[in-house]
């Protein structure tokens, strides 16, 4: 007998979902290649937080405790996942890579290493940042210091006394680039091709986040106005260390260029102490040493690259017309894309109100779609 819904993907896009279906008497499989739920938050590194508000963080049927804190550590998170996962009773096949989904009569055949799992409803929710890439540079194979991707980080002890270059001006740069400062790396640089928007975590005990949500539907200059008061009332003019004010505002960087404004947990503070370097962006590699993009070179011990994230969905699902040219799905929530009915997809967008409340909403929306279909 297939399965009546599968959901792919045990973070907590996946897990929201499954617990939605089960809300409506429906009893999903969730589906993960990982042993156990949340593997990408196990995986990240020691120092990380929840940039964004606890109780606006906190999936649907689940309160996070108040014991957390307001911005959630990383080991909370993985903890919560695995309490939601028990809570909803949720039915759990781990340890299976699903590689390839085809389209069969009633449904969908999933393919595995043991054999094809068939659905009559598919849930892809594998997750934002799923497969870490490295740049392409010039002379990359030359380099003879360390390369790394950020996904492969987890706190700054190997690289105590050495000489770091942080490539990369997102929260994982910003947030990579303090923690070595902290941890006792003797130099630290980072390589920034476009100047962020950065913002403070929060203002007089008001989470970032909580304005975004109030701000988000309303027309992009609207929103890049009202932000762009707060930027320059809350951070200082940082030009002269390299990171001056971008020309476009917070909400026309994330609408076009998919760009989320940083959020503050120490960068500025430790780029106005030269604490963090500012230099240009890379351009190519050449032995021991980086070449930058305004000519100049620096000769780090180690690079760390807190960019470069793909979606990974090309080898599972580029032959069903789905993605966008970015790799994305071109729909989520409770749309379906007209080449794949009874197929969802959620936890692919990085909105300004906040990845997790997002999941949270379509984990809703898409239960309600399912259950609908169901019921006929």
């Amino acid at each position: 007998m297939p399965e009546q819904v599968v959901v792919l993907g045990a973070g907590p896009a996946g897990l929201a979902v499954g617990a939605m279906l089960r809300e409506r008497g429906l009893d999903p499989l969730v589906v993960d290649r990982a042993d156990a739920v949340g593997s990408t938050w196990r995986e990240q590194y020691d120092r990380l937080h929840l940039h964004t508000a606890r109780w606006l963080s906190q999936l649907p049927g689940l309160r996070m405790p108040r014991s957390y804190g307001r911005f959630v550590a990383r080991r909370d998170v993985v903890e919560y996942l695995e309490a939601y996962a028990a809570h909803h009773r949720l039915r759990l096949a781990l340890s299976s890579e699903v590689r390839y989904v085809e389209r069969v009569p009633g449904g969908w055949r999933l393919q595995t290493p043991s054999g094809p799992l068939e659905a009559s409803y598919v849930v892809i929710a594998t997750g934002y940042n799923h497969t870490p890439v490295l740049p392409d540079w010039p002379g990359v194979e030359t380099f003879t210091g360390e390369l790394v991707h950020a996904a492969g980080y987890r706190n700054p002890a190997p690289y105590r006394g050495k000489s770091v270059l942080v490539v990369g001006a997102g929260n994982t740069g910003a947030e990579v680039a303090v923690d070595l400062v902290e941890g006792g790396a003797r130099n630290v640089r980072m390589a920034v091709r476009t100047s962020p928007n950065i913002v403070r975590r929060e203002v007089m005990g008001v989470p970032s986040q909580a304005v975004s949500v109030l701000v988000r539907h309303l027309p992009p200059p609207v929103v890049d106005r009202a932000l762009r008061v707060v930027q320059r009332a809350t951070v200082p003019d940082l030009t002269d260390v390299g990171l001056p004010l971008p020309v476009d505002g917070i909400y026309t960087r994330l609408l076009r260029d998919n760009a989320i404004p940083v959020l503050d947990v120490g960068l500025v503070a430790a780029v106005q102490r030269g604490q963090v370097t500012v230099v240009h962006a890379v351009e190519a590699l050449d032995g021991a040493d980086v070449l930058l993009a305004d000519g100049s070179r620096v000769a780090p011990d180690v690079v760390i690259v807190a960019a470069g994230y793909r979606q990974g969905l090309e080898p599972l699902l580029g032959h069903l017309g789905v993605l966008g040219p970015e790799g994305r799905p071109r729909v989520r929530g409770a749309m379906t894309d007209p080449h794949a009915p009874g197929m969802w997809f959620t936890g692919y967008t990085n909105p300004i109100s906040g990845m997790l409340r997002e999941i949270s909403l379509d984990a809703r929306r898409i239960a309600r779609a399912v259950s609908g279909l169901t019921a006929r």
